[in-house]
């Protein structure tokens, strides 16, 4: 089992950063890609980015690629979300996931594919 607890969300400016944090729990860690996900009102939860066991292979949303950056620390059981250039079309509340990774390179870009989930955490961009 896993658990993981999402931080670093707030409220930005168009054009500023933020960084988020996804702590987990349990020795596994590094069996597990991981993902972000984000959710605005009324819309349907939708993938933001992933990546491998490792880190060495990650993958992108269209509308973040050249802004974000997925990493993990596999030594701190964490992984990153690093948002530049914030949009008002980036709020959300963005949730931190793990899957059980087949292979050292896979990870996966639908929401089916992950088992755990953080509790989220908001991240508003104002215009």
């Amino acid at each position: 089992q896993v658990q993981l607890v999402e931080s670093g969300g707030g409220l930005v400016q168009a054009g500023g950063s933020l960084r988020l944090s996804c702590a987990a729990s349990g020795r596994a860690f590094i069996m597990y890609a991981m993902a972000w996900f984000r959710q605005a009102p009324g819309k349907e939860r939708q993938f933001v980015a992933a990546l491998s066991t490792s880190g060495d292979n990650t993958g992108y949303a269209d509308s973040v690629k050249g802004r974000f950056t997925i990493s993990r620390d596999n030594a701190k059981n964490t992984v990153y979300l690093q948002m530049n250039t914030l949009k008002p079309e980036d709020t959300a509340v963005y949730y931190c996931a793990a899957a059980p990774a087949i292979y050292s390179g896979s990870y996966y870009d639908t929401d089916v594919s992950y088992r755990y989930w953080g509790q989220g955490t908001q991240v508003t961009c104002s215009s």
